[in-house]
């Protein structure tokens, strides 16, 4: 028999995962917009060519490669892929449609990614990607408000001990430069370095022998990115690292304005909601390669990896375009936040509330359409309703509803219905009084408010 389970890495979501999922998109998405953002949403599947050459060699490897179909199948090459993040779908949108996209183009979109890694904690195959990009403007005020947003969006969520860490590429090559790298290794050592927080020093020295850079290179590089680094510990005085790293490159022009840049990120976002979550950390390196000035990281205490990430990235869309579009952008992701959301209980209450407030039980079924219409009347009220559909026991109707978590059924028997009433009974009181038939829209949803005495 074949197996029920989904694909690795794939999920079925229950109804409790799904209303879990809404919510945080649902504050994620009114953050987004509040900024202005406007939606944006584009196709699960890709050109292949669209994708190749945008993530890096590492990149590259996990994208989700769609074979040619019908008569060219047995060629066994890829012409489509399924997209692999939202930037690289945006900067072919707004080549696409440049003639009509405004100037400064803000959008957001949520949707799903697929890479074919291996799945982790909070990393999956098939997940959710919550983005916020501007193209058009070269500007820090960007970036400031991309780190606002995305700070924003983790406080409305409940987070108060995120960090969002800053960082500059042209700051890394400085330091790469100065350390005596080759600039056609610069690549290599940067995606090393990105595996700091997941491999320690001595993962990343391996990976740069095993990428062809001495070993002893790595401790030059962490040793001008500083003692910071090597603990994983991000700057507490971002004036203090910046001061430090600039010493070092001081003769490296690129570095030294993109430390300008950063201070002037930093400047600017300390007026924002972001101003005391910005964090320097002069190891943060961001491994797609498509990233050409401030790069950021979203992280919690508790979590390996981060909870998003971005950055700017102005030789995208040009990539499509043929000229220079500049652009920035950020990105949170969604099964990371649920992950660490669930495991700290942070969800409100309401959200774990079953789909219905009220059950209307079957009295016998002669009496279905009697039912059917009371749900109509009540649900015209703004209550939600379930009808039970068989003429069961009524203990067997109750139960159901205790165990689907429904806190009110009602009954309309014979006695009722020639008294014009009904039996309502709360199952998490055990109360059970009759009412007013006319009356039982206002009355039910008196007992549902919190402040509900517990009485009808």
């Amino acid at each position: 028999m074949a197996s029920t389970a989904p694909a690795r890495g794939m999920r079925d979501f229950l109804p409790a995962d799904v209303r879990r999922r809404t919510y945080v998109i649902g504050v994620i998405r009114g953050v987004y917009e509040r900024y202005g953002f406007e939606p944006l949403e584009t196709p699960a599947v890709e050109n292949i060519e669209t994708l190749l050459g945008k993530y890096g060699d590492e990149g590259n490897q996990l994208i989700f490669k769609i074979l040619k179909r019908g008569e060219h199948e047995a060629s066994g090459q890829a012409d489509l892929a399924l997209r692999y993040d939202l930037t690289v779908p945006l900067s072919r949108v707004v080549a696409e449609h440049r003639g009509t996209l405004p100037k400064f183009f803000k959008r957001y979109q949520i949707q799903p990614v697929w890479r074919a890694g291996r799945p982790a904690r909070g990393r999956f195959r098939e997940c959710y990607q919550c983005d916020v990009d501007a193209t058009g403007s070269t500007s820090p005020v960007v970036e400031a408000e991309l780190c606002a947003a995305a700070c924003e969006a983790m406080q409305a969520l409940g987070f108060s001990d995120a960090v969002l860490r800053l960082n500059h590429r042209a700051v890394l090559t400085g330091v790469l430069d100065v350390a005596g790298v080759p600039a056609d290794k610069h690549g290599d050592a940067l995606v090393a370095l990105d595996k700091l927080d997941k491999i320690g020093l001595d993962g990343v020295k391996a990976e740069y022998e095993t990428r062809g850079l001495r070993p002893e290179v790595a401790d030059t590089v962490l040793g001008i990115l500083g003692a910071a680094a090597l603990s994983g510990v991000v700057a507490a005085d971002n004036a203090a690292a910046l001061d430090r790293v600039e010493a070092f490159v001081a003769g490296h022009a690129e570095a030294v304005a993109g430390i300008a840049t950063m201070r002037t990120v930093l400047a600017l976002a300390a007026r924002t909601p972001a101003a005391h979550q910005l964090r320097v950390d002069l190891s943060l390196a961001r491994g797609l390669s498509y990233y050409t000035g401030c790069i950021m990281e979203m992280t919690v205490p508790d979590l390996a990896g981060s909870l998003g990430g971005g950055g700017r990235y102005d030789g995208l869309v040009g990539m499509f375009l043929g000229q220079a579009v500049p652009a920035a952008g950020f990105s949170l992701g969604l099964e990371r936040i649920l992950v660490v959301m669930g495991e700290r209980a942070m969800f409100p209450a309401h959200i774990a509330a079953t789909a219905a407030d009220v059950l209307i039980a079957q009295w016998n079924a002669d009496t279905a359409g009697d039912a059917l219409a009371l749900a109509h009347a009540l649900r015209a009220g703004g209550l939600r309703v379930e009808v039970y559909p068989d003429a069961d026991k009524l203990g067997k109707q109750f139960k159901y509803a205790a165990a689907t978590g429904v806190p009110l059924v009602v009954v309309e028997g014979d006695d009722e219905r020639a008294a014009g009433e009904l039996t309502v009974k709360d199952l998490r009181t055990g109360e059970q009084q009759r009412v007013p038939r006319a009356e039982a829209g206002a009355r039910l949803k008196d007992l549902l408010t919190p402040t509900a005495s517990g009485s009808l």
